[in-house]
């Protein structure tokens, strides 16, 4: 039971990366097994389980938009946004759009400037950005994209959406710069997530197999005791 269960929790990360293979700075999700002994129980038995799960923080693919506001930050930065509740949020989703109110939005959620503010921009205007990841409307800049590195591991809240970890520090870049006109997809390669898959499942079917083994042996002992 503990393998099949192992087994679920590893269908579920590689189905939700490969759902995700051409989403905008998606991080993969990969999960983290280990073998014990039952707590309390016999010491014959060796159990394992799907103890956690680790993001796979390597750069995705990149596919050329030419639109002027799609952007991937260079080396391994990321872009800010705010969260619900004023909370910062990272990603390396740089599709920015701006929205009916001229806020530019990450997913529906506001991009911060390096001087933490929202950024927006009038109405109507067309917006610009530049490789140094200044936002401009014609000759006026309206701000500039705030750029983070990260010390450690990242927590995923979402597709695209990180926080740091515990003990996690994020340090505002000064100095970064974007590719402008580019998209960084999603990091999985769907034939490495597909031959996963039929791995993950055929292992589950074979541990579905043993608990129904184990279940007929004890309906036959069960009858041979009634027997005697």
């Amino acid at each position: 039971m503990s393998a099949a269960m192992a087994r679920a929790a590893q269908i579920d990360a590689i189905a939700d990366n490969l759902a995700n293979v051409d989403s905008p700075g998606f991080k993969g999700v990969r999960p983290t097994f280990s073998s014990f002994l039952p707590p309390g129980g016999p010491t014959d038995k060796i159990l394992c389980g799907a103890v956690g799960s680790a993001i796979d923080m390597q750069p995705g693919t990149t596919e050329t938009t030419s639109e002027p506001t799609d952007v991937t930050p260079d080396g391994d930065l990321f872009f800010a946004v705010q969260m619900a509740g004023g909370k910062v949020g990272y990603t390396r989703n740089g599709h920015i759009l701006a929205g009916s109110d001229g806020i530019l939005h990450i997913a529906g959620l506001p991009v911060l400037s390096t001087t933490g503010d929202i950024i927006s921009v009038p109405p109507g205007n067309d917006v610009m950005i530049d490789p140094t990841g200044e936002v401009r409307t014609g000759r006026q800049v309206v701000g500039s994209l705030a750029l983070w590195s990260s010390s450690g591991p990242m927590d995923r809240l979402g597709k695209s959406l990180l926080a740091p970890s515990a003990g996690t520090q994020m340090n505002q870049v000064a100095d970064g710069s974007v590719r402008v006109g580019e998209l960084e997809l999603g990091n999985i390669s769907a034939l490495e997530s597909t031959v996963q898959l039929i791995g993950a499942q055929r292992n589950y079917e074979l541990a579905i197999q043993a608990i129904q083994t184990y279940r007929q042996l004890d309906q036959t002992a069960v009858k041979a005791g009634l027997v005697r």
